[in-house]
């Protein structure tokens, strides 16, 4: 979708603008940095509070996410069972931080504050498959799993 298409479809004040951002971002997987003077312009921001929002808001992306999405369960139940040093191997082996996506720009790593699986914590989900009971020494298998399939 053109971003001038989504532009002529929202609206322009100021209030509009967090809604905009998420029209971009489902149309883009992201919202690409070209996108803000445009948007600026549209809503009369200046293009550092388009950006402040952006950076601010963590539901909002400036880079595209990877093919692979893994995602590591960070919930009360899955924190106190290591989720933390899940994250931690992960971030290790990929060679990026939670959020990140690895230079090839196919494995995304994020964190999630609960995925709902509380009773076979600590759980990583990776495009839509949930691990149970993850350790740090099963990181390597499920990492393995992941790549193969794309």
């Amino acid at each position: 979708m053109d971003i001038e298409k989504i532009l002529k479809e929202s609206g322009t004040s100021q209030k509009d603008l967090v809604p905009l951002l998420h029209k971009i971002q489902a149309a883009y997987g992201h919202v690409p940095l070209e996108s803000i003077p445009a948007v600026a312009r549209h809503l009369r921001l200046s293009q550092s509070e388009v950006f402040g929002v952006l950076t601010f808001n963590r539901s909002f992306r400036l880079e595209p996410k990877g093919k692979i999405r893994v995602t590591v369960c960070q919930g009360t139940a899955c924190h106190v069972r290591g989720g933390g040093k899940i994250v931690e191997e992960m971030e290790k082996k990929l060679g990026i931080p939670a959020g990140g996506t690895t230079a090839d720009k196919k494995l995304s790593l994020d964190k999630a504050c609960c995925l709902g699986c509380c009773a076979i914590g600590p759980v990583v989900v990776v495009n839509g498959t949930h691990y149970p009971l993850v350790s740090p020494q099963k990181v390597d298998s499920i990492l393995e799993k992941a790549k193969t399939a794309e």
